[in-house]
């Protein structure tokens, strides 16, 4: 009895997961952007995590975004779900609500008596008011009985304003505050706005601005500037801290007014030709039909069927969540060259350039998805990688637009790694790796390149306490050092491949056989003490010894050598899940929302709203116990991810978190990127399609699948059996079928054996 008891302490929990799922219907063939939904998210607080997004109305990989705001100007956490009232639709480039925003702006209806100031011009608005679409925003302003739409492209928008019979109309602007002179200026003989916003929160040159031009359908019947001191009616010029503008069009029976408005990092100049290759002379809904037409189409790279409507709503939620960044921030020029002002230097430069986004988030599953499935994007990526190298002295690690500091590793070395490896090679391999020697010997302001490089190579490890994070950087340093080792043996270079090689297996001299997980360790050699492995913070970043001894993503199989073998690795696992959710707040002092979420989901120290630990459930495919990967994939994306405003866990961290998911519903993830190889989990759908970029096509089938039949019996690829737990990106590349025979049991034979596992990674890189 007591056998039995201790079973089903350990396995209910995950039974109970998947049996309790939505009971799965056919869903009717709806076009995937009326399925994505932008709300999902954004019911979050700075204490619990939700997502932490906004409903971003945009087009894939766009120079801006738009979106309502529920909070004053100045709040990164802007729009919150369970708030009522609207104070405008800005153009918005944050990428996270602990970055915050900048270079932004926002349009604003009123009716009646002018208001301008944030509070006043607020609005009452009900979610059944609202429709937010990835190519489309409206929404019920009943304080002004008004309503809002906008509709993208890349750097402009169309907007529309239909307000109900009043004794006037008008629409006010409002610059953002900063700590930098913004302006405006209304040419009234126009019906236009120009002006430049210099909010930026982030390390920008002095000269960086984002200017803007607004074109209105019809004249004026009044206009005017504004700032916190005054409002001058008639007035067509301003310049200072917070600045604005409105006009107004009077009384009358034609109470829709539309606008198109513009940008450009560049100049006054490119934000008119910008304003004019994107919409020209388009009305309102036919720059929504061409969003459409972009949506669908990104979206359609993969088609699905099965599951039920509310997990494929969830799938291409998160699909649209992927896509969104990086933000790319090139320009077309007259001659249609692509041209970007740069947010290191400050100079105009030929080429690409993309920026807002975190690589310790999005190394993991992001980039390499757009390697997979948008090949063309990480094309353009990679190269602007390198602009960033040469125009700021290091490659990116947080940039917003330019440098940041925050969070840590090198983790570019991983996406120069993973697009080369997998066919992406239109980047300079030389500066490339150049750049990873720089970075990796030398460290810089904002967190730049490595400040304990010194430590780290003599050493072999970051000491802590003389450093905070330390462990946590050794691990994520080791993981980059075979993403260097990659770019240079490919460029080559044997001795700097060697000697990286060297270096990324610093792992192992942070690991403590005693407890079995890695520790802090001080600059004399000996342990930190005390040692808890549940305390967060003082050697780790965002996370505790459960969650990061984990992060040797480049060598599974020396881990596993170090846990004392398959049997003793795999228990680990389990016992990470089997934990208490219990918290030690460690040298953070408080609760943050990251441990708050940890203990809600209740899966021991397993936190799956923060991206430690996002590959850790496929490690069991290393340990032959691929059904234990099955089973807790599926329990994982059912517990935690849903369509619903409140349906993501903890930060979504610039696609990160949903990569994971759309990765993880397909059925397979990559694990290490900088190699070639996903790991094999339990596909969500009866049908996934891939649409290549090369024409051919990729099939996922899981044959007799469903919410309790998470587990795989059988597997052939191309109609050859398959007994393996990876797939090879070549092989998916090259287009074909995988058919997965789906049971609801766990079967211990399927690819359990060791020459079915992945092989390793380190001694294929020697030469």
């Amino acid at each position: 009895m007591s056998a039995l008891l201790t079973f089903m302490k350990k396995w209910f929990p995950l039974f109970v997961s998947l049996l309790v799922v939505t009971i799965v219907h056919p869903a009717a063939a709806i076009a995937p952007l009326l399925l994505a939904n932008p709300l999902q998210g954004t019911d979050s607080r700075d204490s619990f995590s939700h997502g932490n997004t906004y409903p971003a109305i945009a087009l894939p990989f766009p120079m801006n975004t738009w979106a309502p705001y529920t909070e004053p100007a100045q709040d990164s956490f802007f729009y919150q779900y369970r708030h009522d009232h609207i104070y405008g639709i800005r153009q918005t480039h944050e990428p996270s609500v602990w970055i915050r925003d900048h270079a932004t702006f926002s349009l604003m209806p009123f009716s009646g008596q002018l208001v301008v100031k944030e509070k006043d011009r607020a609005s009452t608005f009900r979610h059944e008011g609202e429709i937010a679409q990835p190519s489309y925003y409206k929404v019920r302003l009943d304080t002004w009985k008004a309503t809002a739409e906008v509709t993208p492209t890349e750097r402009a928008a169309r907007f529309r304003f239909t307000f109900e019979p009043s004794t006037n109309a008008g629409i006010v602007l409002d610059v953002f505050e900063s700590d930098k002179d913004a302006s405006v200026e209304i040419i009234p003989s126009e019906n236009k706005i120009i002006g430049v916003a210099r909010n930026n929160s982030g390390a920008v040159p002095a000269n960086y601005g984002n200017y803007f031009v607004i074109v209105f359908d019809r004249p004026f019947t009044t206009s005017g500037v504004w700032s916190d001191q005054a409002v001058e009616t008639g007035g067509t010029n301003m310049a200072g801290r917070h600045v604005g503008a409105f006009v107004e069009f009077g009384a009358g029976q034609d109470r829709v007014v539309e606008c198109k408005v513009a940008s450009s990092f560049i100049s006054p100049e490119q934000a008119e030709r910008n304003l004019e290759q994107e919409i020209g002379g388009a009305d309102f809904n036919a720059i929504r039909q061409r969003a459409e037409q972009a949506w669908n189409a990104a979206l359609n790279r993969v088609q699905i069927t099965g599951g039920s409507e509310e997990q494929q709503r969830t799938f291409y939620s998160a699909l649209y969540r992927s896509i969104l960044f990086p933000h790319r921030v090139y320009e077309w020029d007259g001659e249609h060259h692509p041209i970007y002002s740069s947010p290191y230097d400050g100079k105009i430069h030929s080429g690409v350039m993309y920026t807002d986004t975190g690589y310790w988030d999005t190394f993991r599953a992001a980039h390499p998805l757009y390697n997979l499935l948008y090949p063309e994007i990480s094309a353009e990526i990679l190269p602007s990688m390198l602009n960033a190298y040469r125009e700021s002295g290091w490659l990116p690690a947080w940039s917003s637009p330019g440098q940041r500091q925050a969070m840590i590793g090198n983790h570019a070395f991983s996406v120069l790694a993973d697009a080369w490896v997998k066919g992406i090679t239109n980047f300079d391999l030389s500066v490339a790796v150049n750049a990873t020697i720089h970075d990796a010997h030398h460290g810089g302001i904002f967190g730049m390149g490595r400040g304990e490089a010194n430590d780290y190579d003599t050493l072999g490890y970051i000491p802590y306490p003389k450093t905070g994070d330390a462990t946590s950087k050794t691990l994520d340093y080791a993981y980059d050092d075979f993403c260097a080792a990659t770019l240079a043996q490919a460029a080559g270079r044997p001795a700097d491949a060697q000697a990286f090689l060297k270096s990324a297996m610093n792992y192992t001299n942070v690991f403590d056989p005693g407890s079995g997980l890695m520790r802090g360790r001080k600059a004399d050699g000996s342990w930190c003490e005390p040692n808890d492995p549940t305390e967060w913070g003082g050697p780790f970043i965002e996370g505790n010894s459960w969650q990061w001894s984990w992060s040797v993503m480049h060598d599974v199989p020396g881990l596993i050598k170090l846990m004392g073998g398959d049997r003793n690795f795999g228990s680990k696992l389990d016992a990470l899940f089997h934990q208490e959710p219990a918290v030690q707040v460690g040298t953070y002092h408080h609760l943050i929302h990251e441990m708050n979420e940890m203990v809600a989901q209740n899966l021991g120290q397993y936190d799956g709203g923060n991206e430690i630990v996002q590959h850790v459930i496929y490690l069991y495919d290393y340990a032959g116990q691929p059904w234990k990967t099955q089973g807790r994939i599926r329990q994982v994306m059912n517990q935690l991810y849903q369509s619903t405003p409140d349906g993501l866990p903890g930060d979504e961290d610039n696609g990160q978190m949903s990569a994971w998911y759309v990765f993880s519903a397909l059925g397979f993830y990559p694990v290490c990127p900088g190699s070639d190889a996903y790991l094999i989990g339990s596909p969500l759908f009866d049908q996934a399609t891939i649409n290549l970029s090369n024409g051919r096509k990729f099939v996922i089938t899981a044959h007799d699948n469903g919410p309790q039949r998470p587990y795989i019996s059988a597997a052939t690829l191309n109609g050859q059996s398959l007994d393996k737990v990876f797939l090879r990106h070549s092989q998916i590349t090259a287009g074909g079928e995988v058919r997965l025979e789906m049971n609801s049991g766990p079967d211990y034979h399927w690819a359990s054996s060791p020459g079915s596992r992945p092989p390793a990674l380190m001694p294929a890189l020697q030469p």
